[in-house]
């Protein structure tokens, strides 16, 4: 059994799978989830689990080198825009239809549920050397 970190079988073992360069849309309850990529659905109850203890669990198991998320993030909820400045220095914006259309190519889809709108983010895995 593990002892720490992510405990939930079906993400711990979906992580261990990415490479350098694969996406992981961690997105909202409310996102549309692309047919195609592994689905690992966290939401319980709306806004639990929230996004950012979903983000910030990612981000303490995997190496990312950058995340892409919607830029009407900045005023439907400013909230989730600092988090992810704060956690993502290297976060690009796009509109969010175009972030659905990339979310389409991730690896894995990490859903919350998080009940606020624009809390999605697609990380790009880089690599630990």
């Amino acid at each position: 059994m593990k002892r720490s970190g992510i405990l939930n079988r079906h993400l711990a073992g979906a992580l261990a799978e990415l490479g350098h360069g694969d996406t992981v849309l961690v997105c909202d309850a409310g996102m549309p989830i692309p047919a195609g990529p592994r689905v690992v659905d966290l939401a319980f109850r709306a806004g639990v689990p929230s996004f950012e203890e979903v983000l910030d669990g990612l981000l303490d198991e995997l190496v990312v080198e950058g995340g892409t998320a919607a830029d009407e993030v900045w005023k439907a909820n400013p909230a989730a825009a600092r988090l992810l400045r704060e956690r993502l220095p290297a976060l690009g914006l796009v509109p969010h239809e175009e972030l659905k259309r990339r979310s389409a190519t991730a690896r894995l889809v990490v859903r919350t549920g998080e009940a606020r709108p624009y809390a999605n983010v697609l990380l790009t895995c880089g690599v630990f050397f």
